[in-house]
């Protein structure tokens, strides 16, 4: 994203109720459960998810109480969560199929550790982290936005606020923002689409939105009516799985920065944490953040790179987008990589991966969240190194 001139920026979200989500939210389910029983079980699910049936796939190493009967029974519970009870796509009428098998001994000879070797990276790959001073979440404005609209449909149509009555919970949004100089100043456009009861006028989910997002954007951002687009096919009653098919990690930017930062190309949900195209992608961002939020920069991009069963990354790549306060980017790196044992052991143990945390990230974002210490989700956006950064850098 550009630092000067003047320019418009877009990013989107959508729903746990979208059918891409659905499937991110039942691989994430079955992960859980694994790790429940056992925090160092192996899991890679895929699923996919169309009109009453969804289909479970990948590989697994764990207890043999996670059978299919429980992962059928975990599957419908999640649909059920989301709230589909719709002759399309029914919690209790849909076919579940698991196919799930036993991982790979030539992957699991090259991530296990065994004598002097320490545990290897699950892949190869490459994945970033991008922090910003856009909101107080450090996080990319249009983005945050976006996740917010949704979120806070989601709050009300579960707790069955009236004013989100006949909506239903496949949905998406979209936030258009103006830049100048490198920070955003107002809303051009907003989109938000979203599934409803048959009957309802696209003019009336219309005058019932507007009053919400309003109170979400900043003051005075909200864009002209005309540039509020609200169903703008017209009509959205056929939604979820039985309105499109849905296949786990299909929204990988909406999951990152909404296009503000670069991205690897791996998906999250469903791994576990062996799983750089996870684990690590949760570092950068944590490394990221902590740069920001100790003040050695505005902007921060991270990237880190891995090789299949090597446990040291093969190179650490920082860019402050020169917006650094007097820092030195090499010496930076040095400096995180002194702060974080970047192997897939040290990461899982610095933000204590091996635990059933993951069903929550499966919507709205799995960064710029809230951690919770109770719970222990979302680890890596603490700011516990701002201190040492500080410190390294004489701040």
């Amino acid at each position: 994203m550009r630092d000067t001139g003047e320019f418009l920026f877009t990013s989107e979200s959508v729903s746990e109720g979208h059918p891409d989500k659905v499937a991110d939210r039942i691989s994430d389910t079955v992960l859980d459960a694994f790790l429940a029983e056992d925090p160092f079980a192996r899991v890679a699910c895929e699923t996919l998810v169309t009109t009453n049936r969804v289909v479970l796939a990948g590989e697994t190493r764990g207890p043999d109480t996670i059978t299919p009967e429980l992962l059928t029974h975990l599957t419908r519970m999640a649909i059920k969560d989301i709230g589909y009870e719709q002759d399309g796509f029914h919690w209790q009428n849909a076919d579940v199929a698991v196919h799930l098998h036993s991982q790979s001994s030539d992957i699991a000879q090259g991530v296990d550790s065994a004598g002097n070797k320490d545990e290897g990276a699950g892949d190869q790959g490459l994945m970033f982290g991008y922090a910003c001073r856009e909101t107080a979440t450090l996080m990319p404005a249009p983005l945050y936005y976006s996740h917010e609209i949704l979120r806070t449909i989601r709050d009300l149509r579960k707790s069955g606020h009236a004013s989100v009555a006949g909506l239903l919970p496949d949905a998406k949004s979209q936030v258009t923002l103006r830049y100048v100089d490198g920070k955003p100043v107002g809303s051009t456009a907003v989109v938000v689409s979203t599934q409803h009861v048959a009957g309802m006028e696209q003019a009336e989910i219309k005058r019932l939105l507007w009053p919400l997002v309003s109170s979400i954007l900043p003051n005075g951002w909200m864009p002209p009516e005309s540039e509020f687009h609200v169903n703008p096919t017209g009509n959205f009653v056929i939604g979820g799985p039985d309105g499109d098919c849905g296949l786990t990690g299909r929204k990988i930017i909406v999951d990152t920065y909404g296009g503000a930062a670069p991205h690897g190309g791996g998906a999250f949900s469903g791994k576990d944490p062996t799983k750089v195209d996870r684990s690590a992608a949760y570092a950068c961002r944590y490394l990221a953040k902590n740069v920001v939020a100790s003040g050695l920069s505005d902007r921060c991009t991270i990237q880190i790179a891995y090789a299949i069963g090597v446990s040291r990354p093969l190179s650490v790549y920082v860019d402050l987008h020169g917006t650094g306060k007097d820092v030195d980017e090499a010496r930076l790196e040095k400096t995180l990589r002194d702060l974080m044992d970047l192997s897939p052991r040290g990461i899982r143990e610095h933000l204590r991966l091996n635990r059933p945390i993951y069903v929550p990230t499966s919507a709205y974002g799995h960064f710029g969240r809230e951690p919770d210490e109770e719970k222990g989700t979302f680890t890596w956006e603490k700011t516990d190194l701002v201190p040492a950064l500080k410190a390294a850098f004489h701040r």
